[in-house]
């Protein structure tokens, strides 16, 4: 090779190395410019580590220094928490699960009498070993070892019942314990004893406030005997002299007396049941009874005040619920006569009326029977309403300060009632009138109401003549609701000229110009034949009127709907217009004479009296002159018992309070007697006890029938009657034939 090529070799080796120097120089640079790029950002994180790393040193102090201050405030919550435990009267400690005490206050230590072995880590088993062996806790019947037994068994239930120990100072802890999930136990010892003897100062207390209340009822028992003995013998006399031959003056006077007596009599029950329901010893005695009737009793007890008045009575009961209930009919008839008692009491012209509504419910069994009493009397202002319903109030104002009372109707009533669990309430216009209401659930009996009671054949439309229109809307809904189509007249003369278009006339008695019986003779006297049926609140006068010749019947007004039933019944199938009236009048039934065969020579019927008061010797005696009847008298229980085995007589009228030996105590030796030698004798308590449960108590001691002084006339002659042998002289013969004879 040449020299000239030689050297342009090495010439393009240099300028190659030249190249690849100036390549790795460029790289190197990059290289260099990257690493460069890389050590900044890697420069940065550094110092954002560094700076985060502070911070995180900061905060950890912080948080160290925060720490320390919460850890600073738990104990000092927890010193003060203790210290509060420790204050505290009552015992507290901590168990764990193991049963070993961690912690126990002061006051539950000092029960132990700070015993040394009684400390933090003793165990609960070896706690009641202290208790009974040093003596601390009383076990009362129990052993100790039954105590100890008794105690752990407690103790090892998930929840243990709290128990009240008494310790050897009469002291009295209640231990009450909780575990916790982890098994640990909370222990608190509350001391009761204070509550405890509040409590026995309570027991006391009542025990005293039961033996004043049975004070209290033996007092009021013992005033009901002693003040209806007397009274037998007022109202007695009065009764009886009433049957004797009086001028008018007299007859006046001896009214007098008599009302008197019944109205003592009225406050005393007052009296007697409120205090009954104050002491809650007033019960309930639930039995079937007719709803509809109980409402007419009461009516017919307050006719003759009613009358007197020229009030009008009336009653609307809903023709399609039932009457029959189970219920206390005694209690119902007493609201019912308190609230219709003051109705008539507070009314001096217009109407009473009471509406009886219900829903059935077939599912419970039971009716909510509501019963309102509606009066046009002088009202209640608005501001006195709620002062009726409270003891011994009457509204006071210039009207009605004539009426006297004990003020204790309407508040009794309201307790009877909610004792029934129904409630009562009024509304009333001053001046206008008033109504009072009540509702009491009632069970139903098994009676079926039909749902469309029968009417005769024929029977069509009814003339109603009432000049009351109240008396009109009742008796046209209830006649509607029969099916029969009801014109209403509102007087006599109205009447005359419907009555080719109707079947039957209903006809009040007492209306102006032409009342009920000239209705009947214009009727006869127009040649009508149409049936009249007069409803009258006095049918013994109606009867007596001649006017009652041209009358189809007389009804009792207000009419209950079985008889307003039976009286529509009773006209019979009613002849068309058009058919030949041929029909006889319908005779009244014949009553057929039953003759009774006695012996030839009946003896009289023996009768044996025990009462040691002269005076209600004298009362039974002359309630009894018309009855023919052989009678003793024993002044006492010994004599009574004595006559009886002497007497042997038919019948004992029994007093209960007699000196020597008492009426209970007699009628035991008269039902021993029999039991030894055979035979019944009837005996009737005649007695001046009429508390609550005295008739129980009474009956229960072998007697048969129980009558409250002030004895009636018509029930004793009742029990002569019931008690007559077969074979003796009837007491009253000679009263029936004579009352034969007259009919």
């Amino acid at each position: 090779m040449s020299l000239a090529n030689k050297l342009a070799e090495e010439r393009r080796g240099r300028l190659a190395a030249e190249r690849l120097l100036e390549l790795k120089q460029a790289e190197l640079s990059a290289a260099n410019r990257k690493l460069g790029r890389h050590a900044a950002a890697l420069q940065g994180e550094i110092v954002e580590t560094r700076a985060e790393v502070a911070n995180v040193r900061t905060e950890n102090e912080r948080v160290r220094s925060e720490l320390g201050q919460a850890n600073q405030k738990v104990e000092v919550a927890e010193r003060r928490l203790w210290h509060s435990v420790q204050t505290i009267t009552d015992g507290f400690a901590i168990f764990n699960s193991d049963n070993e005490m961690v912690a126990a206050n002061a006051s539950y230590l000092a029960v132990f009498d700070n015993l040394d072995v009684v400390r933090p880590g003793v165990n609960y088993i070896t706690i009641l070993q202290v208790l009974t062996d040093e003596g601390i806790v009383n076990t009362g019947n129990l052993a100790p070892d039954d105590w100890r037994q008794m105690m752990v068994e407690r103790w090892m239930q998930s929840a243990p019942e709290p128990i009240t120990i008494r310790l050897w100072n009469d002291q009295y802890i209640r231990l009450v314990d909780r575990r916790g999930q982890a098994g640990d136990i909370v222990s608190l010892g509350l001391n009761i004893t204070e509550s405890v003897e509040h409590e026995k100062q309570l027991k006391a207390a009542r025990a005293q406030a039961e033996a004043a209340s049975r004070a209290k009822s033996a007092f009021l028992a013992n005033m009901s005997h002693e003040i209806r003995t007397p009274m037998n013998g007022v109202v007695g006399m009065a009764e009886l002299l009433a049957d004797t031959g009086l001028s008018e003056e007299q007859q006046l006077y001896v009214d007098t007396i008599r009302n008197s007596g019944e109205a003592l009599l009225v406050i005393i029950n007052d009296v007697l049941d409120y205090s009954k329901i104050e002491a809650q010893k007033l019960q309930l005695h639930p039995e079937p009874f007719d709803l509809e009737r109980s409402i007419h009793e009461v009516i017919m007890l307050l006719q003759p005040s009613a009358r007197d008045k020229g009030l009008t009575l009336l009653v609307d009961y809903d023709l399609f619920l039932p009457t029959t209930f189970v219920g206390d009919p005694g209690r119902i008839r007493q609201v019912l006569t308190n609230l219709m008692g003051n109705a008539v009491k507070f009314t001096q012209d217009g109407h009473v009326l009471v509406r009886v509504i219900g829903v059935p419910d077939a599912d419970t069994g039971e009716a909510q029977v509501t019963i309102t009493i509606e009066d046009t009397g002088i009202g209640i202002p608005e501001d006195k309403i709620e002062h009726i319903f409270g003891e011994f109030n009457q509204v006071e104002n210039d009207r009605n300060r004539q009426f006297d009372g004990t003020g204790l109707g309407l508040a009794i009533s309201q307790r009877l009632v909610s004792l029934m669990k129904g409630e009562v309430w009024v509304t009333s216009e001053d001046g206008v009138g008033s109504c009072f209401g009540f509702r009491v659930p009632l069970t139903m009996s098994d009676e079926v109401l039909p749902a469309h009671p029968p009417v005769p054949d024929g029977l069509r439309r009814v003339l109603v003549v009432d000049d009351l229109s109240a008396n009109r809307l009742i008796l046209e809904r209830q006649l509607e609701q029969l099916g029969l189509g009801v014109i209403c007249c509102a007087n006599g003369a109205d009447a005359l000229r419907h009555l080719d278009e109707v079947d039957l006339v209903l006809t009040d008695h007492n209306m102006p110009e032409m009342d009920g019986l000239e209705l009947a003779e214009a009727i006869h006297a127009s040649g009508s034949t149409v049936p009249v049926l007069l409803l009258t609140s006095n049918p013994t006068f109606a009867a007596n009127d001649p006017g009652a010749q041209h009358l189809f019947g007389i009804a009792q007004k207000p009419v209950p709907r079985a008889e307003l039933f039976s009286r529509l019944q009773s006209v019979g199938p009613i002849v068309a217009p058009d058919a030949p009236d041929t029909a006889a009048p319908a005779e009244p039934p014949v009553v057929e004479e039953v003759q009774v065969q006695v012996p030839d020579t009946p003896r009289l019927m023996r009768v044996l009296a025990a009462e040691d008061n002269k005076t209600n010797q004298l009362v039974f005696t002359k309630m009894i002159k018309d009855a023919k009847i052989d009678l003793k008298f024993a002044a006492n229980g010994l004599e009574a018992v004595e006559l009886f085995q002497s007497f042997a007589p038919d019948l004992v009228f029994m007093d209960i309070s007699m000196p020597k030996m008492d009426g209970k105590q007699a009628t035991a030796e008269i039902r021993s007697i029999e039991a030894e030698h055979g035979g019944h004798v009837p005996i009737v308590a005649m007695t001046a006890h009429a508390m609550e449960g005295d008739d129980q108590g009474i009956l229960a001691a072998g007697i048969d029938h129980y009558l409250t002084k002030p004895l009636r006339k018509a029930e004793i002659h009742k029990r002569l009657s019931a008690a007559c042998p077969d074979a003796v002289t009837h007491p009253f013969a000679q009263k029936e034939s004579a009352d034969h004879a007259v009919g």
